[in-house]
């Protein structure tokens, strides 16, 4: 009997583009790091959100227009050995799995957090984080075991819920007209063209960081070469237009001469504030459990996306053959989860036998090396396309394969220096740590590079076939127009 492999061809553009918007947690994003972004960048903030969206759009055309030529489902990784040879590529992956794994666990340390803030907010008890974080680990592992298919109809439901409780503010202060009526002075170059707007891009590219999610769900897509370039079109688009929005209404309701120092006065009540005076009291109620709901979305969408990481790893040799293993019945890398839930599971124990704070160290610290590994997979996979694509003939235009590419590169090399300018602002820790945080991404790069010259001395026919194709193709609906692209 053949090995249970993934559900193939189960995945709409609708569920792909959820999980990658849910990885993003819209309303964490925007009540735990915008006042941050408001009050270092003034009520210029909001285009902060929008160049970061702008910058991935142009990554994401190239990006895209390879995917329909490579169909390995390590994503970045597959992207990166094809145009910068093996050695960068198996960099790469540990990269990818340091990336992933930072975003995830130091999540737990928030949810820990959120949820006591939220108990104590509703109902006036206070309740220790561990117990919650951990029993938020069991639950996450639980939606990853139960299959893809699930995990999309649970996170449909939260994004909706959240991204609702946004519109509802947004809607309660227009509606309102603001504090001082509303202003498009955030929009003025003598407002964006500050020096806190690199803080601002800071802020905003980690706001996206997961997007490419969207390739590493291609083999369990219906008629990939549609839905994932649809799927990557429509997150970036939505996250950036959606966050530009929010946070934008929220200068107006508190009017641009005041937000910056409502925001530096309480950064994590501003939102709250805002909610409780335009809806009401009752919303913000709301809002702390959506939070709470938020960060679970976030964990179950970057969850899944590590599963099939070290699923494809496993299948490349590169990790134990057993992380390879799916479930007869869910068809769901089952033991890749297992094994990311232990590694979390350490972690956060670990950070709470040293008394950490679970905001300010756990989900700071953990979070900034996986936020700085993922732009640098973003920036690695913008030089592989052009170089990709020299090697052979091929339909695609040059816009798409070298002008775009090339243009996403500058900009993310850009963003990169940006955020490593300003990384206290992410993990407001010592400059000795931070040394240490932002160490680990280049640690970790020439220790891929290492096992990839160990890999070719020792065990040549893995490293041979790392990152190569997969033996059968894409699923593709017999209804589906097989040479349509997007």
């Amino acid at each position: 009997m053949d090995a249970p492999t993934l559900r193939k061809g189960t995945l709409g553009t609708a569920d792909i583009a959820f999980f990658v918007i849910s990885a993003a947690a819209p309303l964490t994003v925007m009540a735990g790091v915008a006042p941050i972004a408001i009050m270092l960048g003034g009520i210029g903030a909001p285009v902060g959100y929008l160049l970061a969206g702008v910058t991935l759009a142009i990554f994401a055309i190239g990006f895209t227009t390879m995917s329909r030529h490579v169909r390995s489902g390590g994503a970045f990784y597959a992207y990166i050995t094809r145009g910068l040879g093996r050695p960068v590529g198996i960099a790469a992956a540990l990269i990818a799995m340091l990336g992933y794994n930072g975003m995830e666990i130091g999540v737990y340390g928030l949810l820990g957090s959120t949820t006591a803030d939220t108990v104590q907010a509703l109902w006036g008890v206070d309740i220790p984080w561990l117990p919650v974080s951990l029993a938020g680990l069991l639950l996450i592992w639980y939606g990853g075991f139960r299959s893809i298919d699930f995990g999309a109809k649970v996170l449909g439901v939260l994004l909706v819920a959240e991204t609702g409780i946004l519109v509802l503010l947004a809607g309660g202060v227009l509606l309102d007209g603001g504090a001082d009526g509303i202003s498009l002075a955030s929009f003025t170059p003598g407002n964006v063209l500050v020096p806190g707007t690199a803080a601002v891009l800071a802020c905003a590219f980690a706001a996206f960081t997961g997007f490419e999610s969207t390739v590493i769900y291609r083999r369990e897509a219906r008629n990939p070469d549609r839905t994932v370039p649809r799927a990557t079109y429509i997150a970036v688009a939505f996250l950036g237009l959606f966050y530009a929005f929010i946070v934008w209404t929220v200068v107006q309701a508190f009017g641009d001469a005041n937000v910056v120092e409502a925001a530096a006065t309480d950064p994590g009540g501003l939102f709250f504030s805002a909610i409780t005076h335009y809806v009401g009291p009752w919303a913000a109620d709301l809002m702390h459990i959506l939070i709470v709901t938020s960060v679970l979305a976030s964990l179950l969408a970057f969850h899944n996306a590590i599963n099939r990481y070290g699923l494809a790893l496993s299948e490349e040799g590169v990790l134990p053959e057993a992380l390879g293993r799916v479930h007869p019945r869910h068809r769901s890398p089952y033991v890749a989860g297992l094994a990311q839930i232990a590694l979390g599971a350490v972690i956060v124990i670990a950070f709470a036998a040293a008394g950490a704070d679970p905001y300010a160290q756990l989900l700071l610290w953990v979070n900034t090396p996986g936020m700085l590994g993922l732009m640098l997979l973003q920036l690695l996979a913008a030089i592989a396309v052009p170089l990709y694509f020299r090697r052979f003939e091929h339909g695609e235009g040059r816009f798409r394969t070298v002008v775009a590419p090339v243009v996403a590169a500058v900009l993310l090399a850009a963003a990169i220096f940006l955020v490593t300018d300003h990384v206290d602002l992410f993990s407001g820790a010592s400059t000795g740590v931070n040394t240490v945080l932002v160490s680990l991404v280049p640690a970790v790069f020439l220790i891929g590079l290492a096992l990839a010259h160990r890999l070719k001395r020792d065990r040549p026919e893995v490293y041979a076939r790392f990152a190569a194709e997969p033996s059968t193709p894409d699923p593709v609906p017999a209804a589906a127009p097989s040479s349509t692209t997007v």
